[in-house]
């Protein structure tokens, strides 16, 4: 009989029409195994993918990058980058002991800021090294009492390059060239450019001291004099002071040992004499000089 031959054709027909309703209704599309799946009308793949969100196998998406951004070094991790060197150690640039120009200015400086009192010498001696380490501390800085270069930048920022006199509050100058009046016979060769007193004799040096000299209201007067009269323990008539080892050489000016240039350096003046603040120098050109000896104050 053909009739179970019948039934089985409509089944089939059946089945087909029910896939092809049911392929309507999902909206999908019949892919060929081994074919890349074809993008939607959304611009989406099936997995809701756009094209472009896709990423290369073994690589990472990157935020706000297209995989056409990616590069092979992308993959890499970065090297560290190398540490900063260590600053280098400070470095001592002078100590108790040393001596020279170099200390008078870290000296000068010191006392522009209230760290030392004493007007410079140009040694390093306790005073300074207590100065430093007083610096030092107030800084934060080990109080080492040697000056390394970095107390020594702290200590240039906070101070002004110190006049000559400063330097020199102390005494200590180098000489000036001696005026070519001294260069004969016995003379008292006073500098005011160097304030220094050379004691000559036919143009060599027998020793030299620091002199300071009057104000600008009582000057010491310049000019070629001679020696007319020495008082070893001479007390001034005028002003009631002190004139040790005075030798006279114009007027009431003379060149005599004064205590207060002694104690208090180039921040006072006399009244017109010659003040050596030296007194075992001037005790000894004292004996040395006699009436007659020539004086020459120059500039």
């Amino acid at each position: 009989m053909r009739i179970p031959v019948m039934w089985r054709t409509g089944a089939v027909a059946t089945t087909v029409a029910a896939m092809a309703a049911l392929v309507a209704v999902s909206g999908c599309t019949v892919q060929t195994v081994g074919t890349p799946a074809e993008e939607t009308p959304g611009g989406q793949t099936p997995g809701g993918q756009t094209p472009a969100a896709r990423t290369p196998a073994g690589t990472s998406p990157t935020p706000g990058a297209s995989p056409d951004d990616a590069s092979p070094d992308d993959a890499k991790p970065s090297k560290p980058k190398p540490a900063a060197p260590p600053a280098p150690a400070p470095r001592t640039l002078w100590s108790k002991g040393d001596q020279g120009r170099d200390v008078r200015e870290l000296q000068a400086r010191l006392r522009q800021v209230a760290w030392l009192y004493e007007g410079p010498t140009g040694t390093y001696g306790g005073s300074t090294v207590t100065a430093v380490k007083g610096f030092q501390g107030k800084r934060g800085l080990p109080k080492t009492g040697k000056t390394d270069t970095v107390t020594w930048q702290r200590l240039l920022n906070m101070t002004r390059e110190p006049g000559k006199w400063e330097l020199y509050a102390s005494g200590g100058q180098p000489a000036a060239t001696p005026d070519p009046r001294c260069l004969t016979g016995r003379v008292l060769c006073v500098s005011k450019t160097s304030r220094t007193l050379r004691w000559m004799i036919d143009g060599r040096t027998v020793s030299t001291m620091d002199v300071r000299f009057g104000s600008q209201y009582t000057p010491t007067r310049e000019g070629v004099f001679n020696v007319y009269f020495k008082s070893r323990h001479h007390v001034s008539t005028i002003y009631d002071s002190p004139m040790p080892y005075a030798m006279f050489f114009s007027g009431g000016q003379a060149v005599h040992y004064s205590s207060d240039f002694a104690a208090t350096g180039y921040y006072g003046a006399s009244h017109g004499c010659v003040n050596v603040r030296d007194e075992g120098k001037i005790a000894a050109l004292f004996t040395q000089v006699r009436n007659g000896d020539k004086v020459v104050v120059y500039w």
